[in-house]
């Protein structure tokens, strides 16, 4: 799947608030960075991150762009 997918499939997840399919889209030992917070290691602690996150706050992510290589407008 080409990044960009990826990317689209992630705001799609998240903007639905469905923590299992958002964790799908990591490795098993995917290491997910959060700027407010520490590191979280493993496809299940990033799900219960996720599902945490959601189950505390409305949450919408929201995108103006998303560009792969050649896609830039300059």
């Amino acid at each position: 799947m080409p990044p960009k997918q990826i990317v689209e499939r992630f705001v799609e997840h998240f903007n639905q608030a469905d923590a299992n399919a958002l964790a799908a889209l990591y490795t098993e030992d995917a290491i997910n960075h959060q700027v407010a917070n520490s590191p979280v290691k493993g496809r299940e602690h990033i799900r219960t991150m996720f599902q945490s996150e959601f189950d505390n706050a409305e949450m919408t992510c929201i995108v103006e762009n998303i560009f792969e290589d050649e896609d830039w407008p300059f």
